[in-house]
């Protein structure tokens, strides 16, 4: 029983505690390694000189796999679109899920391989975001909003 509750996202998950950290650390930072992110703080803390285009969107898409992409790539590629429309190089993202319990964990894992994925494409780097669990039915599987910086 116990393993099979592994491959599934638990409540627990979006706890702050063990299983949290567990989440975070093999499937986030694993997938989108950068000194930003490897820090685990609470914010990203960079250097910047001159102007800066800032921008935010979520995507609540259902279903969360579709054909040509998921939920993921198109999170990357419309925030990088949001800053590359108005002028600006895109630099990082801000990357946050709201997952649904019982998701399975190998279709996590294949939204952020494709994250990362279009996050090496466009060539920004995934610096910071958060990780919430809701009950089930609380959510159409999986929720994704981004903040970009370029």
């Amino acid at each position: 029983m116990e393993e099979i509750l592994k491959d599934k996202i638990l409540l627990a998950h979006g706890s702050g505690g063990k299983l949290a950290h567990e989440l975070v650390e093999k499937s986030f930072v694993k997938a989108f390694a950068n000194p930003f992110l490897a820090k685990l703080d609470d914010s990203a803390v960079m250097d910047f000189s001159g102007r800066l285009a800032f921008t935010t969107d979520s995507y609540v898409v259902s279903p969360i796999f579709f054909p040509g992409g998921d939920i993921g790539k198109l999170a990357v590629y419309g925030t990088v679109n949001d800053l590359a429309m108005s002028g600006a190089k895109p630099l990082y993202l801000s990357l946050s899920f709201i997952i649904e319990e019982g998701l399975p964990q190998d279709e996590l894992n294949e939204i952020v391989d494709s994250v990362q994925e279009a996050a090496r494409e466009a060539g920004v780097e995934i610096v910071t975001g958060d990780t919430k669990v809701v009950h089930r039915g609380s959510a159409d599987k999986l929720f994704i909003n981004t903040a970009g910086v370029g």
